[in-house]
């Protein structure tokens, strides 16, 4: 059955809400060095985080874009920053136990750390704020799932948070569709086209080379480096570390076997009046439910605006159509935002992994960092900073993300024809549980 048709407003485009104080560099690309100490491939929040580490490390370093610089998933997702991971606390702790699940959650909060620092060390102006988050439960079953592990996370971590009962939940988001929630009051949001857009300057001024439209196309071994060869010519590097999530292509095909790219969508209203927004985002935090394939909401860094996401993987491509699905389902959610227009929609790739975990490790001399599975802003930034540190050889490289066996499954070459299967098991498992 066909979407209905959206209500867009006169302005309405299909470019990301954060391009509009944001926009995409269209510069011409320098000519190629001849030679360089890292050839990084992509230009999005993980390659120049470890392309600004690196350039201030000595090195020599082109980041290698095959479009504008930032145009991929790292301008446009939600910015949220938090501590997200597919594998909840409680699991980690039945299955392989306390110092193995307080390890890997300690990371998550090491990768949010990590974005404070450098908002914070680099004075990049990108709207990032500690605002807390609302998970809301779509069940009575939900509630106390989320409240169970929430409990082990304070146990175990000193991890602070606050049950929402649905009676109160009127406080936290103005909509009868949930059945309460939990607040975990330290989590962050941010705006990621300007965050991106910061990175790219700190990288460009510790003299990293910047090469938009600089497609890669092959990366083969020589001696002791590699020739990388690119749409514009060829260039050899002592190290290459590949950034590239889920736009990995071809040109890496062992790690194109690896991640599985999917199409989040999120739209933006039109500008609202204060009284609305204060009713259906009370406390301005950032809003997502507890589902597997999951909706979230939240204000636009100026205040006047809702942008809300959903239907993740669904095997649409067109923000258009997808608008026409998202607002619907925003309507039902958000009654208060009932007749509202719409002024942009837009869909970013991302990629997951068949494990669920996010990859940091090097496979016959690449560098790699990938498959963040929705926590790429605090993820992207982490383990570009521990790249950059592995191929330095200097300070603390370790994670627990890093040399994991990184799985794929028989005949997979990066077609992820299956994820819209995989989200609607999903969507049935959620039903289920509802």
């Amino acid at each position: 059955m066909a979407a209905p048709q959206p209500r867009l407003a006169a302005d309405f485009r299909t470019d990301p809400h954060w391009w509009d104080a944001a926009p995409r560099p269209d510069v011409e690309p320098p000519d190629l060095p001849p030679r360089v100490d890292v050839a990084i491939v992509g230009s999005g929040i993980t390659g120049l985080s470890a392309a600004m580490h690196l350039a201030r490390g000595g090195r020599r370093v082109a980041v290698l874009e095959r479009d504008r610089l930032g145009i991929g998933a790292s301008s446009r997702n939600a910015g949220y920053v938090g501590r997200t991971f597919k594998h909840p606390f409680g699991k980690l702790l039945k299955k392989r136990g306390a110092d193995f699940a307080v390890t890997v959650y300690r990371d998550m909060q090491a990768a949010f750390d990590a974005v404070v620092e450098t908002v914070g060390t680099e004075q990049i102006e990108c709207h990032f704020r500690i605002c807390g988050r609302f998970i809301m439960a779509t069940s009575p079953g939900q509630y106390e799932r989320i409240a169970e592990e929430l409990e082990l996370r304070r146990k175990h971590l000193g991890e602070a948070y606050e049950m929402v009962p649905r009676g109160r939940q009127h406080q936290e988001v103005g909509s009868d569709a949930y059945h309460g929630g939990a607040i975990v009051p330290d989590l962050g949001c941010i705006h990621p086209g300007l965050y991106q857009l910061g990175l790219l300057d700190r990288a460009r001024n510790a003299g990293a080379e910047m090469h938009p439209r600089t497609e890669v196309q092959a990366v083969a071994r020589n001696g002791a480096g590699f020739i990388v060869t690119t749409n514009r010519g060829t260039l050899a590097a002592r190290e290459v570390f590949v950034a590239t999530n889920g736009y990995t292509g071809p040109a890496t095909p062992w790690l194109q076997r690896r991640v599985v790219p999917f199409d989040a969508f999120m739209v933006a209203t039109e500008a609202l009046p204060e009284a609305v927004i204060d009713r259906v985002l009370p406390s301005g935090r950032t809003y997502i439910d507890d589902n597997h394939n999951v909706d979230f909401m939240r204000r636009s860094p100026d205040g006047n605006r809702i942008l809300f996401g959903g239907r993740t993987g669904c095997g649409q491509t067109d923000p258009l159509v997808m608008a026409g699905v998202l607002q619907p389902r925003l309507d039902r959610l958000l009654p208060d935002l009932a007749g509202v227009a719409l002024s942009r929609a837009w869909t970013g790739r991302c990629a997951g992994t068949f494990d669920l975990w996010p990859h940091l490790g090097t496979h016959e001399g690449v560098t790699y960092a990938m498959g963040y599975c929705f926590a790429g802003v605090p993820m992207g930034t982490y383990l570009g900073m521990k790249a950059a540190r592995r191929i330095l050889g200097v300070g603390d490289a370790r994670t627990v993300f890093a040399d994991r066996p990184f799985p794929t499954v028989p005949f997979y070459a990066g077609n992820p024809w299956f994820v819209p299967w995989v989200m609607r098991a999903w969507d049935w498992q959620d039903a289920r549980a509802a």
